[in-house]
Order: structure tokens, then C-alpha cells, then sequence
């Protein structure tokens, strides 16, 4: 919490303070060098994609988006290695209650735990989205041990992935592990493998899909290819098995854009099966939204610094569907 000052200096109500408001920390990499601070924060952050560009632009002016502890114009342009430090006052949040939710747990120590999330399970709260979350379930298991980093909302919480798509997390519980595995974020050093079900057979066994992805100009709840505005996003893809109308891969991030998977691979005419966002094809079979899995997850340890991996065996509907694929 060095980055929360109070006036009275003590720790424990400058973790207090901070917990009464929205705080996020962002460090800006090479492939954001730049861009103009109020456009970075309206196209290419997730966690402000609710956000208004005016509103945005209102917050640097207020005072309440600093660059390396400054104030900025909304025009400024971020460059390699900025730490950006954005608070969103007055935040009326619902208060989040812990909830013993099962947790599929594949390692747990005191610096993190990584999970086998389910198919239908929202990582953190969000609009409509207040209970039964993974965070729900991390404050239950964990009590008060998870890293507060990013705000009460998204207590442990160092990556995401969607609600439909099962596998590998980690989460962290205290500050130290969330800076450690969130400085390998940023240099996309983490080993994040998945597999997917896609449409149409593959003539080629491999291949790389290198394009850039920003929020889409359409709608601000889908991403899209973004050529001018877009960040790097780059896919690697192997072909594990073709059927007569779909085929099963694999995909390894060498980046972990929002939704780049299923983005990249309808890019080039293989959206995901069951994705009901980035596909206008109606699925021949029941699903309950895109048939992708997080299966292995490497990183290097915060306390170890040994380079640990995990794997998340296929869930059952994946299989199975396989199975009928075959």
C-alpha cells in the first residue's frame, strides 16, 4: 500500500483508507508508448471499459490520475515503464459478502492459490454479478488473506478469464505475490496454454495470428481488430485434431488481451464453438457459451522464485463433446 498515503501514516488506515474507494495501479509497457493517456484509459483498459472518455479526461483534471506521482493533461503521452495511479472517488459499492462457494483447488500456499474455475462462474462483482463469484468464494476460504490491490472489488484477483471459460487462476494473497505475478503480466512471461473447439478444419498444423486488439467502435462490450488504436495481441495456435465441420487446438498467449483467443481465431474464419459474441453461427449442440479451456498455467514463484506450472485436466462437457466430434 505504498502507493496510499494518509495523513496519519499508519498502515493499517492507509489499507482502511484505500478500501473505501476504487484504486487501480497500471504499468505502461513499450507497446504503449505513446498513446495519449485519456485514450489508453477509455480503449484499452478493462477495468475502466465502463467509463466514459469525458469522464475519464474529468478525473485526470480532478487530480485523481497521476503519472510516476504527477499530475498530467489529458493529452499526455505515456511513456515505457509509467506507473499510472487512477483513484475513482465516491464509489458506492455494494458490500461484497464472502460465501461458501466449493473451490477446485490445485495449489494453496501462504502467497497464492490457484484454482480450477467451472464453466458459469464470474471471476470478481460486477454489475449483476454481486454473489457467487470466485471472489465470493476466495473471501470464504481465505478470510482476510487476499491482496487488496485491486480495490474491494477484485480482492486477490491479479488475472481474469471469462465466465464461460473453465481452467487455470491464480490468485494472490498479499501484495508482495499480486506485484510479483502481475510484473509478469506486464512482460508476458507467464505460460498460459489453452485448448478450444473451433469451426472448420485446418489444412495447416500450425500458425500465428499477430494483430492488434482494442475495443470495438460498434459496441464497447466486444473487442475487435484494431489496426490503427489496437494493442500488439499475438496467438499462438496448434492443430490437435480435425473433424468434418470443427477442430480441436491449441492456443498459446504470447500476450492476454481481453477475449484474444476468441477474437484472433474468428479473425481467421475458426471463430469458437458456442460463442455466442464473436460468431454468427448457431451451435448444433447445447452449450453454455464458448467452448475454450485454460489448461496449463507457469509462472515463477513471488517467494520461491522457482518457475512453478499447472495443469487443469478438460472438464467433462469438453470431452464429451469430443467424444461426439470423433
Amino acid at each position: 500500500w505504498r502507493f496510499c498515503i494518509s495523513a496519519s501514516g499508519k498502515a493499517a488506515e492507509i489499507r482502511e483508507d484505500c478500501r473505501k474507494m476504487e484504486h487501480f495501479l497500471i504499468n505502461v509497457d513499450e507497446l504503449d508508448a505513446g498513446s495519449r493517456i485519456d485514450r489508453y484509459m477509455a480503449q484499452e483498459r478493462e477495468e475502466l471499459s465502463d467509463l466514459s472518455r469525458s469522464y475519464l479526461q474529468k478525473l485526470i483534471q480532478d487530480g485523481n490520475v497521476l503519472v510516476n506521482g504527477c499530475n498530467i493533461k489529458a493529452n499526455y503521452k505515456l511513456k515505457k515503464a509509467d506507473i499510472i495511479d487512477i483513484t475513482l472517488p465516491d464509489i458506492k459499492e455494494p458490500q461484497i459478502e464472502a460465501e461458501n462457494i466449493p473451490l477446485d483447488i490445485l495449489y494453496e500456499d501462504e502467497d497464492i492459490i490457484v484454482i480450477n474455475k467451472p464453466k458459469g462462474m464470474v471471476v470478481h462483482p460486477a454489475a449483476g454479478h454481486y454473489s457467487g463469484t470466485l471472489v465470493n468464494a476466495l473471501m470464504y476460504h481465505c478470510r482476510d488473506n487476499l491482496s487488496g490491490i485491486n480495490g474491494v472489488m477484485r480482492p486477490g484477483i491479479v488475472h481474469r478469464i471469462d465466465m464461460n471459460t473453465t481452467g487455470v487462476l491464480v490468485a494472490c494473497k498479499n501484495d508482495f505475490a499480486h506485484n510479483a505475478i502481475s510484473a509478469q503480466l506486464s512482460v508476458h512471461s507467464i505460460t498460459r496454454k489453452y485448448e478450444a473447439i473451433v469451426y472448420n478444419r485446418f489444412n495447416e498444423e500450425s500458425g500465428t495470428v499477430d494483430a492488434p486488439i482494442g475495443r470495438s467502435h460498434n459496441d464497447r462490450k466486444k473487442m475487435a481488430i484494431d489496426r490503427d488504436n489496437g494493442r500488439r495481441a499475438v496467438t499462438h495456435y496448434r492443430l490437435l485434431e480435425n473433424f468434418s465441420k470443427f477442430s480441436h487446438i491449441e492456443c498459446q498467449l504470447e500476450t492476454g488481451r481481453t477475449h484474444q483467443i476468441r477474437v484472433h481465431m474468428a479473425s481467421i474464419g475458426h471463430p469458437l464453438l458456442g460463442d455466442d459474441v464473436y460468431s454468427n453461427a448457431v451451435s448444433p449442440y447445447k452449450l453454455q457459451g464458448q467452448t475454450l479451456h485454460a489448461r496449463v498455467l507457469g509462472f515463477i514463484h513471488p517467494r520461491t522464485n522457482q518457475y512453478i506450472e499447472f495443469e487443469a485436466p478438460l472438464p467433462e462437457y469438453f470431452s464429451h463433446l469430443l467424444d461426439i466430434l470423433r
